[in-house]
């Protein structure tokens, strides 16, 4: 016998995960309380069986708003970007295991990964949106979870998160004073799922895990309520694309001086006519709307917008290097680095972008993945969204719902 016949496959699931869990959760009730206000319901049948758990995702804490509710051991899907910061990276692994995943990628290894945990008798977690929210609904559902829901065969346990956009969106670097809720919404038994066509399971899932913070109008109190929003919008309804730059609870466009207030409870409001929007939600809508307008033909070699960044490659699960300080520049058809490191990334190379974080960029590039950090201002999300503009139209998809988020 061989012996690669003779090794044992290495288990997913270990005895310690589950101490770790019990020791840490505790502290992290404590914690999440006095941050996040949250409040929970607890699973109740969470013993009888391991369960495929979705749910819609607000803030950075979520996964342990999910280990309150669920008060077993829980195995994350994870973005990949978690399993290349080193020392860090190992801490996590050996704590929690989580599995990973690289985002808006078919990863088929985090599928497989995903049925090694299901056949060993593990509860999976995982936010279907791919991506926290910036605008307060719960984003994009890729109908690729239906499948995997499918071939995990598990009860699946519906987890609604309320509140967190309010608390701590994405986009910010503080958090308000307010409350959150989580709690299952719906479970979806095995034989209930496959009496149903895979639109009607897409359907059930999408209606449970949206959730909407800005139709709330409930308080969250902060005294730079505005800050950073420019990390998510870019468009504004006088100049199109622009640059924002925020203060306390104002956000002013740097071209118009279009000047927008954000609320308490989560409304906007501005004395420029142009201004249509109610919300955060409404204003990403109209961002995504403008973007699916544009023929991205039109821009040519000119460039869109630019910025000055640091750009990075990842090497999978393992380390970042550093490539250089670099100026980022957007077209209708690439994005390009120039400085330190000179590099042309053509849309027709790229195989997926995705937004990491509260504004870090992810290119992925064939068997490459290149990171962008940059200033505390920077809005990534113009990249991405061009980039999926580009790949939606060449497919003939003229109003793609996908643009990266």
């Amino acid at each position: 016998m061989s012996n690669s016949n003779k090794r044992k496959k290495k288990k997913w699931l270990r005895p310690h995960h589950v101490w770790i869990r019990n020791i840490a959760m505790p502290i992290m009730y404590v914690i999440s309380r006095f941050l996040y206000g949250i409040k929970y319901e607890r699973f109740s049948d969470w013993k009888k069986r391991p369960h495929l758990i979705l749910y819609n995702h607000q803030t950075a804490f979520d996964q342990f708003f999910v280990g309150m509710v669920y008060p077993g051991a829980v195995y994350y899907v994870a973005s990949e970007d978690l399993f290349s910061n080193g020392l860090v990276s190992k801490i996590i692994k050996f704590a929690v295991n989580p599995i990973p995943i690289k985002k808006s990628t078919s990863d088929m290894r985090a599928v497989l990964n995903c049925m090694q945990v299901a056949k060993e008798g593990g509860t999976i977690a995982i936010a279907p949106e791919g991506n926290r929210t910036f605008s307060g609904e719960t984003g994009y559902i890729k109908p690729s979870i239906v499948s995997l829901v499918r071939a995990l065969k598990m009860p699946v346990a519906l987890l609604r998160l309320e509140g967190g956009y309010g608390v701590h969106p994405r986009w910010s670097d503080v958090k308000r004073r307010g409350e959150m809720r989580a709690y299952i919404s719906k479970v979806i038994e095995k034989e209930t799922y496959n009496s149903l066509s895979d639109g009607d399971l897409l359907a059930i899932i999408e209606a449970e895990l949206y959730v909407d913070d800005t139709a709330s109008r409930n308080e969250f109190q902060h005294n730079r309520k505005a800050e950073y929003l420019e990390r998510a919008i870019y468009y504004c309804p006088v100049c199109g694309i622009s640059e924002f730059e925020s203060n306390k609870d104002t956000l002013k466009c740097k071209k118009c001086g279009l000047s927008v207030t954000y609320r308490p409870d989560l409304t906007l409001i501005s004395d420029n006519q142009a201004f249509t929007y109610s919300t955060t939600k409404d204003w990403y809508r109209a961002q995504s709307d403008y973007i699916n307008s544009i023929d991205p033909q039109k821009f040519g070699d000119s460039t869109v917008c630019a910025d000055d960044v640091v750009l990075y490659e990842v090497i999978p699960y393992k380390r970042k290097i550093r490539l250089g300080r670099c100026r980022i520049s957007l077209t209708g058809s690439k994005i390009s680095f120039s400085g330190e490191y000179k590099l042309d990334l053509c849309f027709d190379e790229v195989t997926a972008a995705a937004v990491l974080g509260r504004n870090k960029l992810n290119v992925y590039v064939r068997d490459k993945i290149y990171q962008v950090k940059s200033h505390k201002r920077f809005n990534a999300v113009k990249y991405m969204n061009m980039y999926y503009r580009c790949t939606n139209v060449k497919k003939g998809d003229l109003y793609g719902e996908f643009l990266g988020i």
